[in-house]
């Protein structure tokens, strides 16, 4: 059986587009969503109509709690509060209340068994939706922030934009980097691909190229508040 996680799609539907694409190419029989789907991108509504039209389970992120409930004091650098909850109100502008009630009550988490191999997915921590574990963190930051409380053996996590794979202690721990908006400086989506056949374990993060120019001429057509500074991330790729 193939499985993709996808996340961080951040409103992106250019590059949802194209991974989409390539998960159909790659004939693959299952797609979980790890939340960011609409905040920051061109296109809010595009995305999550997108993502619904999988029918499949979706898990909330950060920013889909920030589009709910706004940004608040704490959680971003205090320089930039009022600049993301400007954008904040522009995605929710975009949006109906439908889409805010359907944000607003995803699950925080998902577990997944395939022939006894057992996945436990969420999108920052299986107790946080805003912490972060980067990928040069130690093992036992990886075991206590992510591995724990469930018992699986493959775990799979977002938020960060920086996509790898791990083995701690006999599992896997994979994080699935991001659809629309990579951090890592390589200026192609990412998602991950784990393969179960007869008790063996595939897992792979894939890459795909998309329209980088028609994304950042978006952001312009739409006059997006902080247009400049995310047109700069996908060219880069990096924040």
């Amino acid at each position: 059986m193939k499985i993709a996680f996808i996340s961080d799609i951040h409103g992106n539907a250019v590059a949802l587009d194209a991974v989409l694409a390539d998960i159909k190419q790659k004939n693959v029989d299952k797609i979980y969503v790890l939340g960011d789907i609409c905040y920051r991108g061109p296109e809010p509504k595009r995305s999550l109509e997108l993502i619904q039209s999988l029918n499949t389970d979706v898990i909330k992120g950060n920013a889909d709690e920030w589009v709910v409930r706004g940004v608040r004091a704490g959680e971003v650098p205090d320089h930039a509060l009022e600049l993301m909850n400007t954008e904040r109100q522009w995605t929710v502008g975009k949006l109906g209340s439908s889409d805010l009630h359907y944000l607003e009550n995803l699950q925080t988490h998902l577990t997944v068994n395939v022939d006894g191999i057992k996945i436990a997915a969420y999108h920052a921590t299986p107790d946080s939706l805003f912490k972060i574990v980067l990928p040069n963190a130690d093992d036992e930051t990886i075991n206590t922030s992510l591995m724990k409380p469930f018992d699986a053996d493959i775990y799979v996590y977002a938020h960060i934009h920086r996509p790898y794979v791990r083995y701690i202690n006999g599992k896997v721990v994979m994080n699935i980097g991001s659809v629309g908006l990579p951090f890592d400086g390589l200026t192609k989506a990412s998602y991950g691909l784990v393969e179960i056949e007869q008790g063996n374990i595939n897992t792979a993060i894939q890459r795909v190229s998309y329209d980088l120019e028609k994304v950042i001429q978006l952001y312009e057509e739409v006059n997006y508040p902080n247009k400049d500074m995310m047109k700069q991330v996908i060219r880069n790729g990096k924040i």
